[in-house]
């Protein structure tokens, strides 16, 4: 198969930016980029849910330790009260 040279290139984006407009060609790059990624997920077999983002991972690991500290600090009260 023949590879596309620098004059096809050329042309196919004179093209692209006569059909979309010099305005809206960074919507359709995002999109394109947006589409290329969700691609290579599917081709990994990564689905959305299946990976969590470092602040997501961060906010479970503060709410378990404010959770725990609230645990404890009840059960301190507890035997506190009873010692008295």
């Amino acid at each position: 198969m023949l590879r596309p040279g620098p004059l096809e290139i050329g042309l196919i984006l004179v093209i692209i930016l006569i059909v979309f407009g010099v305005g809206k060609l960074p919507q359709v790059g995002e999109a394109f980029g947006k589409g290329i990624r969700a691609f290579k997920k599917g081709t990994s077999g990564e689905s959305e849910g299946e990976k969590e983002t470092k602040a997501e991972k961060q906010t479970k690991k503060k709410t378990k330790k404010k959770a725990a500290k609230k645990v404890t600090t009840a059960k301190i009260k507890d035997k506190s009260e009873t010692k008295t």
